[in-house]
Formats: C-alpha cells, structure tokens, sequence
C-alpha cells in the first residue's frame, strides 16, 4: 500500500474539520415552568459555554470458554452530561437551575416532586458548521437530543479576592435516561455502509 500523501489527505478532511467551539445547547423544560419558572432559554443558548456530543457506551460480558474469554455484548450505559454556564449579573441560569433542583428535593423539607414527568425535561446539542448557511439557515452537522434528564449538580461558584478579570461560570452535571441520534436511523447498519463505502472511493479517487 502506498504512503497516503498531504494532498490525499486535504481531500478526506471534509470541511477542513468540525470545530469544537462551533455548537449550541438549547433547553425548553416548558413541562418544568409550573414550580420553577422553567429554563430561560434563550439565556442558556448563549451562556452555556462548553457541553459535550455523548459517548456511546456497551458493556461486554465475558464468558470462559476452554481457559478463554469470549466477549459478547451486554447493556447499554448513558454517561451523565455536564455543562459549564457562565453567569450573568442576573444570575438567570444559576436561578433557575437551583429552582429546579429544590423541586426535586427541598432542603428544608427533603421532600418534592415524585412525578418524573415533573421534573425531567428534554435538551438538544447542535454541532454546526463552519460553512457560512443561508440566511438564518446555519448548518447543523450532527444534533443529539437528551431525554428525560434531571439536575443531579449545580456545581458551586469559587470566590475569590484573588481572581481578577475573571468572569464567574458553574457546571451543572444531568443525569441522562435516553440519548436520540437526530437524524440517524435506527441501527445505522446503512450509515455505517455507506460511510465506509463513500471513504473508500474518497481514497481510490485520490490516490488515482
């Protein structure tokens, strides 16, 4: 097999690569706005200033065979999701997530809401492009949506007298009951076919 050369290589960094800082989090939780006033969501859209695209997680299960382990696929596992929110003067993220979080279980009362639907919402991460869209059209590379998810952390703020020029931000970590691949069908066997086959051709064309 030949070396793959720089020139190969420009022609199979589609879009010149996805850029991390490129993204958006968006947060109805309209369900949540009976007792807490839901999420402001334009505030979080703008202030939420790092989150994470899931990671895909199947347990395997060993069974011995003959002084070997022969591996077969178990459970499925969803990982919490964290976001990091900077906070403005009106604390109007901060608010409402600590609202939410007393509703789940007050202090005082170590009692709340019992009913998942209550307290569980649905939030979305977009993966953009940096090809410029049309209008107000820009373009979604990837989307995954979070269901049914709930704060488990509203991370604290440190003060400080030595912290100058520095913007105050918290992590609010959620626990997650369903991750929904937007867009992408159910298995994602012809996906996964295609994809392979479109990087096959990419690279037999390329080193033609």
């Amino acid at each position: 097999m030949p070396l793959r050369t720089i020139s190969q290589f420009k022609t199979a960094l589609s879009g010149g690569g996805v850029r991390p800082n490129l993204f958006e989090v968006r947060m109805d939780a309209s369900n949540l706005s009976s007792f807490m006033g839901g999420v402001p969501a334009t505030n979080l859209a703008f202030m939420c200033k790092a989150a994470a695209l899931p990671a895909q997680n199947v347990a395997a299960i060993d069974v011995p065979f003959r002084g070997r382990n022969f591996k077969v696929a178990g459970d499925r596992t969803i990982d919490n999701w964290t976001i990091t929110v900077i906070n403005d003067e009106n604390f109007a993220v901060r608010n409402a997530m600590e609202r939410w979080s007393q509703s789940i279980i007050n202090n005082a009362l170590n009692q709340g809401e019992v009913n998942p639907n209550n307290y569980m919402t649905t939030a979305d991460v977009f993966q953009y492009s940096r090809q410029k869209g049309d209008g107000d059209n820009v373009g979604v590379l990837k989307q995954y949506r979070f269901v049914d998810i709930f704060p488990v952390t509203v991370g604290e703020i440190a003060l400080s007298y030595d912290q100058g020029d520095t913007i105050e931000e918290f992590d609010v970590e959620f626990a997650v009951n369903n991750i929904e691949l937007v867009g992408l069908p159910e298995g994602g066997g012809d996906v996964a076919s295609a994809a392979l086959g479109a990087a096959a051709s990419l690279i037999s064309g390329a080193e033609g």
